[in-house]
């Protein structure tokens, strides 16, 4: 058979063993110059975030205007909006008080409060706390900032020995911990009463104190503490000395003991202990401290078992020491906790709590005298997704929630009120997009903020009776950005594995974008339980998208199965499943993809990650070779058993099983057989680095060559700008099958 010339070179183009102008220097030069082309500083009259000012109808906000950053003041009952001060006359007084040369445009007050009356300021700028009269142009130097105490890291878990003494509702006695035991102490006459006498150092008393309403109570939990994990870390490289510093970070890992609480009541007159038995909260993973009733005769706490199978809203009654539930979620896979809302109404019998019972996340009221729902107050295929504010007095629940809307994308953000009997749901935010809201302290008015990946944002005042819109506030102005070559991604939606379910996602193209040419397709992963990832805002520049896709890629992202957001079902396949990872739903909704887009390369498909992102896209090139043609991986959590607990416990189960193993990237090295760079930060505080180097040695075992970055003091990192770059050699040199430029050539700033 005879094959023209023209014929074999158009071949050789479409199979992408020749790629012409994807991959060169100059790709990468334009790639990193989005960066700027494509900042939000290209973008006015956007990035509204109203503050209101104390329990007034009144709020500020920033205006990014061509001309620099104006302060204003909107009054919400006059619908009238004016600047908060004079720019000019502040610029030229903090310039003479600092020293520094500050134009009215430019100026950046930190921290500003503002009082009722719009005129007193006060403010951070230069490290420094300033008072600022607007009338008299009065500027006061306040001192310097004071330096905020070191938080404690979010690994590590509250012992709770350490806390202030807390005085009686009635201002008699003051409570506080002293040798591991609940003391009180007359204020009085200064006499001081040991309460509880069995405290030790292996089983204390909590120094979080809780008096009764009525003064003649306090209660605490007993705590016995468990020996502590730790994950070690070597820095190579501190800035500070020569010789490298060995770090440690408290670090419990799946299956580690926990420690085990009990709360306990003593009576003040009489030393009286109610110590309750510990049959309904046994298998603790987490016990809440106790809150008083009104009534103060029963304290309230929440018991989440281990294995989060069970929880329960539980009450100590003080009369006897009994304790009986008042709610009980139970489920043969999770309780997803992390979604719990509770509001105790003030009656003192009723309260209203969050549930995904009926496999959507709903609100019930329920009865505290008989521990039942007496009605479901949201309903119907939809997602509550926070409670913003329980109106006691007008009996009305302000919420947001996604997937309201039919025939929309599910995951788009509204706001709602409803009252309490489940009738009456309006709409506060009716226009299409994610909205995000700020309600005024008596929720008459609400500020929302609204856009789409495809829509620049729209800044409107409400009223949060009916969601009319009062006043205007801004609409963004893209008309530069746009003249940058900025372009929008498409939001793409295609049936997952089942061939029935909507998946949505996002496609970036290259702002050279040919259809004639053949795309090699990269997929930005992060994807699991316990969120929806993909980007439903208004971004300019989407660092983990944008600049790669300028090298000649069409670079998408997806929500599959076992995200959140949509049904407790769609979600569920997670459970002692995370190597899933989704991607059956990510390959058929790229797949559809090629078949819409033919110049979208489906036998060139890599797929790049960092966290979960980096556990499943080294799971994607060894469980799905013949699909993902390369993988770069950063900080992967490789193995779920050398992960944080709470993350994998919940997903996975406990106690530690076999799912944990069949997941674990190193127990499946041995399949390695495509393209995968490796990519960990020394000093990962959130991922233990010895994950991504316990899957090195299992690939060295095997004898798989891959590739490996180690970045020097970094944290938990996709890679930083070294790490980028290497990706980007990394997918042009396989996916594009091209020799990325030498570093120099490409001169970056």
């Amino acid at each position: 058979m005879k094959v023209s010339k023209l014929g074999l070179f158009t071949a050789m183009l479409l199979s992408g063993s020749m790629a012409i102008a994807q991959g060169t220097a100059d790709d990468y030069r334009r790639a990193y110059s989005l960066r700027e082309k494509y900042s939000a500083n290209n973008v006015y009259y956007a990035n509204v975030t109203p503050q209101w000012i104390e329990n007034t109808h009144g709020f500020w906000y920033v205006r990014n205007t061509p001309e620099g950053r104006i302060y204003v003041a909107v009054n919400a009952d006059k619908k009238d909006r004016t600047e908060l001060f004079d720019h000019q006359k502040l610029a030229i007084a903090l310039s003479q008080a600092s020293k520094k040369e500050i134009k009215p445009g430019t100026l950046s007050l930190e921290r500003l409060s503002v009082n009722k009356s719009l005129d007193t300021l006060r403010f951070v700028f230069n490290n420094q706390q300033w008072m600022y009269v607007v009338q008299s142009n009065q500027l006061t130097n306040e001192g310097t900032l004071p330096i905020p105490p070191t938080p404690r890291h979010w690994m590590e878990v509250d012992d709770e020995k350490t806390a202030a003494p807390i005085s009686s509702p009635d201002g008699k006695y003051m409570a506080f911990i002293k040798n591991d035991n609940i003391y009180v102490k007359e204020i009085a006459t200064g006499k001081e009463k040991q309460l509880s006498l069995d405290g030790t150092l292996g089983n204390y008393y909590s120094a979080y104190l809780r008096w009764s309403p009525d003064s003649k109570k306090v209660a605490s939990c007993k705590i016995r503490p468990v020996e502590k994990r730790y994950v070690y870390y070597v820095e190579s490289s501190p800035v500070d000395q020569l010789q490298p510093k060995l770090h440690k970070q408290e670090y419990a890992k799946p299956g580690d003991e926990l420690p085990f609480k009990v709360p306990c009541i003593y009576e003040v007159e009489t030393g009286r202990s109610v110590i309750p038995a510990t049959d309904l909260f046994a298998q603790q993973y987490d016990v809440s401290a106790p809150e008083w009733n009104n009534d103060s005769r029963a304290v309230t706490f929440e018991y989440n078992q281990r294995g989060h199978q069970v929880y329960r809203v539980l009450e100590l009654s003080t009369e006897n020491g009994s304790v009986r539930p008042l709610v009980e979620e139970t489920s043969d896979k999770y309780v997803n906790y992390t979604r719990r809302f509770r509001h105790d109404l003030p009656d003192g019998k009723h309260m209203i709590w969050m549930s995904e019972r009926d496999n959507w996340n709903h609100l019930y009221m329920y009865d505290r005298s008989t521990a039942k729902p007496i009605q479901q107050i949201t309903r119907g295929e939809w997602y509550v997704r926070e409670v913003l504010r329980v109106d006691e007095a007008n009996r009305q629940i302000y919420f947001s929630a996604n997937g309201v809307q039919p025939n929309e994308d599910p995951y788009l953000i509204r706001y709602y009120r409803i009252g309490f009997n489940g009738k009456g749901l309006t709409c506060l935010t009716p226009e299409e997009g994610m909205h995000k809201a700020w309600f005024s302290q008596d929720m008459n008015y609400l500020v929302d903020v609204y856009s789409m990946v495809d829509k620049a944002p729209v800044a409107v005042l409400r009223s949060a009776k009916d969601g009319k819109i009062v006043m205007p506030l801004e609409t963004a102005d893209i008309s530069k950005l746009v003249a940058e070559g900025w372009k929008a991604p498409e939001v793409f939606v295609a049936k997952g594995r089942d061939g029935k379910t909507d998946m949505w996602g996002l496609i970036v193209r290259p702002s050279n974008f040919d259809p004639t040419k053949k795309y090699p397709v990269i997929e930005y992963i992060y994807q699991g339980p316990g969120d929806q990832y993909v980007p439903k805002t208004f971004i300019p520049y989407n660092w983990y998208m944008t600049s790669l896709a300028e090298l000649g890629f069409i670079v998408v992202m997806v929500d599959g199965m076992s995200t959140s957001f949509r049904s407790r079902e769609f979600e569920n396949v997670c459970y002692k499943n995370l190597k899933d990872a989704g991607l059956p739903d990510h390959m058929a909704w790229i797949k559809a993809a090629t078949q819409k887009y033919p110049y979208m390369d489906i036998d060139r498909v890599g797929i790049y990650g960092c966290s979960a992102g980096g556990q499943e896209s080294t799971s994607a090139v060894l469980l799905h070779p013949e699909f993902y043609k390369a993988a770069y991986s950063a900080c992967g959590c490789h193995d779920n058993r050398m992960d944080k607990i709470w993350w994998n416990e919940l997903w996975l189960g406990y106690p530690v099983g076999d799912a944990y193993k069949e997941g674990s990237n190193v127990e499946n090295a041995h399949l390695l057989s495509r393209p995968l760079m490796l990519v960990v930060g020394e000093m990962d505080d959130n991922v233990d680095p010895a994950s991504t180097m316990q899957v090195v040695n299992a690939l060295i075992k095997a004898n798989k060559d891959f590739e490996l970055v180690v970045i020097p003091g970094a944290h938990h990192t996709m890679g930083e700008n070294f790490g980028e770059h290497k990706r980007y050699d990394f997918f042009v040199r396989h996916l594009l099958n091209a020799t990325p430029p030498k570093w120099e050539d490409v001169n970056l700033k």
